[in-house]
């Protein structure tokens, strides 16, 4: 499965990243930022995946603008 990695600039077009790739970076980062593009579904197994492999998962929407539109999603990973 492809997420798309929070944009860095408004105008910017988001990164891709897969899950494979998540969990090779997890021993040095464990919050990760989405792009709204993702569909809440696809983050939704994404935390049942992480899950089922002993993490646990928080995720929340982190608003940065007054419109509706304007928000990410943060991740965090961490180990039991």
């Amino acid at each position: 499965m492809k997420l798309k990695l929070a944009r860095t600039t408004l105008k910017a077009k988001p990164k891709t990243v897969d899950l494979s790739k998540i969990e090779e970076m997890l021993p040095e980062k464990s919050i990760f930022y989405f792009d709204r593009d993702n569909s809440h579904k696809d983050l939704k197994a994404l935390i049942e995946y992480f899950e089922e492999k002993g993490y646990n998962v928080y995720m929340r929407e982190v608003k940065y603008g007054l419109n509706e539109d304007e928000y990410i999603y943060e991740v965090h990973i961490v180990q039991q």
